[in-house]
């Protein structure tokens, strides 16, 4: 599922901003952006992620802001010996050519890294203690706002699994008429095409539970049922259950499919279709649950 959150912690006179962001993806992706000075600690960062976030791409983007009332100093540090060395260069540059050009303050200060934020390496326990704790702030607020979409989620799920079974129940009721047709369109046929000649009652009866049989759905719907009422057992889990209503779905689609190439049945083929058309709504919606 989507989601945001977001944490300010005050980390050694600097504020650690933490923001996780989450979007839809079938499998766990992590990625997390932060300075230099976090580079030590992402394995660990990913891993508390994971410990409440088990499907979706997330992105974890940590950075500092200079708290100045408490540190009392500049963030910003230059490197003077490179600075010195592109200095050089410029000088040598500007003799071999002959050049009038002055070496002036915005060319030095253009150089690239000669001027630079100072990021400090937060290694130390004590630290990753205070930064797990704005990671936990940032990661309530995300899982928050998903549990609200969770929330909208369950009721459309719940909606359309009743809408289904609905349908199931009007496909069941049609199927025994649908054999009864059968026999008597046959009947009519026999007789339009021999009038003079006397139905062999018994012929007739086989070819009749030869086609109930082929047409029989009774099994599909069975399943279909078993299906429905897992899909729905599953939605009150508290546990990551995002894979299993996928396949569920899918078996679902399955067995919904062959009803249809079964039956045969014009009334049966529209509820048929009304219900794929649910269906694809559902697994369309299943790959935004964990």
């Amino acid at each position: 599922m989507t989601g945001y959150g977001r944490s300010e912690t005050l980390v050694g006179g600097r504020i650690l901003i933490v923001e996780i962001k989450s979007l839809n993806h079938r499998n766990l992706e992590i990625g997390c952006r932060g300075g230099n000075g976090l580079g030590p600690l992402e394995i660990s960062i990913k891993k508390k992620i994971a410990e409440r976030v088990f499907r979706g791409r997330v992105e974890v983007i940590l950075r500092f802001e200079s708290d100045m009332e408490a540190t009392g100093t500049n963030l910003l540090k230059v490197d003077l010996p490179l600075v010195r060395e592109y200095y050089a260069i410029l000088k040598q540059i500007r003799s071999d050519l002959e050049l009038d050009d002055p070496i002036t303050l915005d060319m030095v200060v253009s150089i690239k890294n000669g001027i630079y934020t100072a990021e400090p390496e937060y290694t130390d326990d004590e630290t990753w203690i205070i930064i797990e704790e704005g990671i936990e702030k940032a990661l309530a607020a995300l899982m928050e706002m998903k549990e609200k979409e969770g929330s909208q989620l369950y009721k459309d799920f719940m909606t359309r699994i009743d809408v289904i079974r609905k349908y199931c129940e009007s496909i069941a009721s049609r199927a025994p008429q649908v054999v009864l047709e059968y026999r008597k369109r046959l009947l009519e046929r026999i007789e339009e095409l021999a009038a003079d000649v006397e139905i062999d009652q018994a012929r007739l009866a086989q070819e009749t539970a030869l086609m109930a049989d082929k047409m029989d759905i009774t099994e599909e719907l069975v399943r279909l049922e078993s299906h429905i009422n897992h899909f729905a057992g599953l939605l009150e889990s508290n546990e990551p259950v995002g894979r299993q209503l996928d396949f569920i779905a899918q078996e679902m689609h399955r067995e919904i499919n062959t009803v249809g190439s079964k039956s045969g049945d014009i009334e049966i083929a529209r509820s048929v279709i009304d219900v794929k058309t649910e269906l694809a709504k559902i697994r369309e919606q299943v790959q935004n649950i964990e």
